[in-house]
């Protein structure tokens, strides 16, 4: 019988959060007596599959030492993009002599609220797949494209945006996190990213830049992510309706 293969979770929070607006990083911003980024911690220590956690923070954060977090975490430092970071992750993960087929758990500070049910969830379906899985919701709501000016106005200017086009949204899906993947690969579509100079917005992305199928899993849509301020309110909320 093949032996499963070992997890390694792993948190970016290196970034600034400047869409939050806020004058500390926005994994440090405090929800019912604890930053988001400790809610985070906790929730992947509830799962089973889940012991330790490798945390990717910035070169000068000096207040992630400072807190108590509730499984034993390491550390890594990161870089100013997103898969800078992760990339540093992933080869501070191999240097503890991880294996390519190992998964890597990664998963945002700013999403406090995941249920341990989907993380548990997307791990599983992650061992039974070449590349790896995500956690993602179908798209509700109706997406609009837009432009600057309606082609209907001859006279004036204006640079408020104007719907243009609804979007079929048969087949959209809300990227989430845990995002988990083969560590090899992993490290493979990250190197790819770097020699091309990509840009991209997750991990899954980078697979998709070489047409490597990773799988959808189906998540709550309480696992919301802390981008704007009017979000700390409702995720309170939620954290309130789980514990």
């Amino acid at each position: 019988m093949n032996k499963p293969p070992s997890i390694h979770a792993m948190i970016v929070a290196a970034g600034r959060g400047s869409r939050f607006g806020a004058s500390i990083a926005k994994q440090y911003t405090t929800l019912q007596d604890q930053t988001l980024l400790q809610h985070s911690l906790a929730r992947l220590g509830r799962s089973t599959y889940i012991d330790k956690c490798l945390l990717v923070i910035a070169a000068d954060d000096n207040t992630a030492q400072q807190l108590e977090f509730a499984i034993p975490i390491y550390y890594a430092v990161g870089g100013e993009e997103r898969w800078q970071s992760v990339k540093a992750g992933v080869e501070s993960i191999i240097q503890t002599g991880a294996n390519d087929s190992d998964l890597v758990l990664i998963h945002d500070a700013a999403r406090p609220a995941v249920p341990v049910a989907d993380i548990d969830q997307v791990i599983e379906a992650a061992m039974r797949e070449p590349y790896g899985a995500i956690l993602a919701t179908p798209v509700a709501d109706t997406l609009k494209t837009s432009h600057t000016k309606p082609v209907s106005i001859e006279e004036g200017s204006s640079t408020s945006p104007y719907a243009k086009r609804t979007i079929d949204r048969s087949n959209i899906w809300q990227a989430q996190t845990p995002q988990v993947f083969r560590l090899g690969q992993l490290r493979r579509v990250l190197n790819y990213v770097s020699e091309h100079q990509l840009s991209i917005t997750d991990e899954a992305s980078a697979f998709e830049h070489l047409e490597l199928p990773i799988r959808l899993v189906s998540g709550s849509r309480q696992n919301i992510k802390l981008t704007y301020p009017d979000d700390a309110v409702l995720l309170s909320a939620i954290l309130t309706i789980q514990s």
